[in-house]
């Protein structure tokens, strides 16, 4: 017997330790994604990001239904893509001011020329300026650009000016990237809780198909508060008289409460239900038993 507990032992402590592996492999897969994609940005368009981004999210859907959580994996998937490109694209943002910062000089320039986008409908049209020093040089970069109209010609403001002419010059309030770097940061945890979450939806899909029993101390826990100290058999008859009884709702299943038949394994209660000619449902029960003629995922029997 001892034999016996120790394997199960060994079993249940690779089934715990497989899904944190992979859950932290998954985890790792999508921060490498988001680093890689923020790398490429300046070199591909969105003509070869695009695709790339599906193909992730391929993967992914993939690498989710290994966790055990197959009936969300497309939406968690498509979670993550979205919060990871907007986390690269956020990071880019702030990689721009946080470069300007490192090398770029603080001047006094005066707006010479103002420029609004044109007219599209109810979108927002940007400003443009173009800035020159005191001296008559023209600030280096393209135009200085703002949400809206903030400034007017020749109005003298303090700027931060790139001395490669790469980058747009911005006002030292602009250029600052606390708020864009908490903001990737934000949505890359949002991308990782995620996987997190799937990985407890697939364990906890998975607990619901264990064949074993609940823990002693929950059946325990169950017959003190209920008054209930009825035997395994008695659960099972009253099981099928709860299938051969309760109504189907609109779905066609009959809804049963697992607590109710503490002693009585998913296993066993899916061959009790085929020998009356129903199959077990294993996928979104939420804490309830489904049963009916037609199931999506069935219950294996004991």
């Amino acid at each position: 017997m001892s034999s016996v507990a120790e394997a199960e032992d060994e079993v249940r402590k690779r089934r715990i330790r497989y899904p944190v592996l992979l859950s932290v492999g998954v985890s790792c897969y999508v921060f490498a994604v988001i680093a890689s994609m923020f790398l490429l940005a300046d070199d591909f368009g969105p003509l070869v990001q695009v695709p790339l981004w599906i193909v992730h999210g391929v993967i992914l859907v993939v690498l989710i239904r290994k966790l055990g959580a197959r009936e969300s994996s497309a939406y968690a998937a498509l979670f993550i893509v979205i919060t990871s490109a907007m986390s690269a694209y956020v990071i880019g943002v702030a990689r721009d001011d946080l470069t300007l910062q490192q090398r770029g000089e603080t001047v006094t320039a005066t707006v010479v020329k103002e420029r609004l986008d044109p007219a599209q409908g109810r979108k927002g049209r940007h400003s443009y300026y173009t800035m020159e020093r005191p001296d008559g040089t023209r600030v280096p970069g393209p135009e200085m650009e703002t949400t809206s109209d903030r400034y007017d010609v020749g109005q003298a403001l303090t700027v931060i000016e790139d001395p490669e002419g790469e980058l747009r010059p911005r006002t030292p309030g602009q250029a600052d990237a606390t708020g864009d770097a908490l903001g990737s940061g934000a949505l890359a945890l949002a991308a990782l809780g995620a996987v997190g979450w799937m990985t407890w939806r697939g364990s906890d899909a998975a607990s619901r198909r264990d064949p074993r029993k609940p823990p002693s101390g929950v059946r325990k826990a169950y017959k003190a508060v209920t008054g209930d100290h009825s035997t395994q058999e008695e659960q099972e008859e009253k099981l099928r008289e709860a299938l051969r009884t309760y109504p189907t709702d609109r779905r066609g299943y009959i809804k049963v409460h697992p607590e109710e038949y503490p002693d009585v394994p998913q296993q066993r209660a899916a061959r009790i239900a085929w020998e009356m000619g129903l199959r077990a449902e294993a996928a979104g029960n939420r804490g309830s038993w489904r049963f009916g003629e037609t199931v999506v995922d069935e219950v294996p029997r004991d």
